[in-house]
């Protein structure tokens, strides 16, 4: 198997520009840029793989994180679920500022990539800056705060994990009915840990989202409903946009 060495928020991000979506035979990035306020944990892993794929995968300064983070829901719901923003934050309140959008994104099934900075995995150096202390559980970060908010959550302890994870993060942005926001927390350290990652994790992807038809029984049915209204009224849900 050929593999290339990259440390994690390099794979994170080298993968992310090879996501497209094909829509009536319309070939487009997934992934149009990346919102991000750069402090304690999110500078030298993700800030400098950033800095590398900027060409594909701009990074747009923001000034506050629960604003950009709404911006991005904006953005993925204005282009009908079908191109979507990355929000990366420092750890601590930066990240929590993040909540309360994310919360938006998942009651309305809004596709939004949440990369919150994290503690060290390694717990050498703790507390650190803007830590929140869990005397009781070394284990919780202000990251948990989003697990009730997000579709789907992992906090990438080992730079290998992203192999399993990425495909799942794409499949819950993309799902028809489950979609909504996701979070990857990533400690700082594990963002700057290299792996040899298998060279196909970075192939060019191209999904494609399945229409089902509507079943010819509801269809004469609804049909027949309508012969015999007078003032015929349909309330049609989100996914006659989608």
């Amino acid at each position: 198997m050929t593999t290339i060495r990259l440390t994690a928020a390099q794979a994170l991000t080298k993968y992310l520009t090879q996501q497209y979506l094909e829509t009536d035979g319309k070939v487009e990035a997934i992934f149009a840029g990346a919102f991000a306020i750069f402090g304690h944990g999110n500078v030298s892993g993700l800030g400098q793989a950033l800095y590398q794929e900027r060409d594909k995968l701009p990074t747009y300064r923001a000034h506050n994180e629960q604003g950009m983070a709404h911006a991005a829901i904006a953005f993925a719901k204005q282009n009908n679920r079908r191109k979507m923003m990355v929000c990366t934050t420092s750890i601590g309140p930066g990240a929590t500022n993040m909540v309360t959008a994310a919360a938006l994104a998942h009651v309305n099934r809004l596709p939004v990539l949440l990369l919150p900075g994290d503690t060290f995995a390694n717990r050498c150096p703790d507390p650190v800056l803007q830590q929140l202390e869990h005397f009781d559980d070394p284990n919780i970060t202000v990251n948990d705060c989003f697990k009730p908010v997000s579709r789907y959550f992992d906090r990438i302890n080992r730079p290998e994990q992203l192999i399993n994870s990425l495909p799942v993060v794409m499949r819950t942005l993309l799902d028809p009915v489950n979609c909504g926001p996701v979070t990857l927390a990533l400690p700082q350290d594990v963002q700057t840990q290299a792996y040899d990652y298998p060279v196909s994790l970075f192939e060019k992807k191209v999904h494609r989202i399945r229409q089902p038809q509507a079943d010819i029984q509801d269809l004469k049915h609804v049909v027949e409903i309508l012969k015999k209204s007078k003032r015929p009224l349909i309330i049609a849900g989100g996914g006659v946009h989608y």
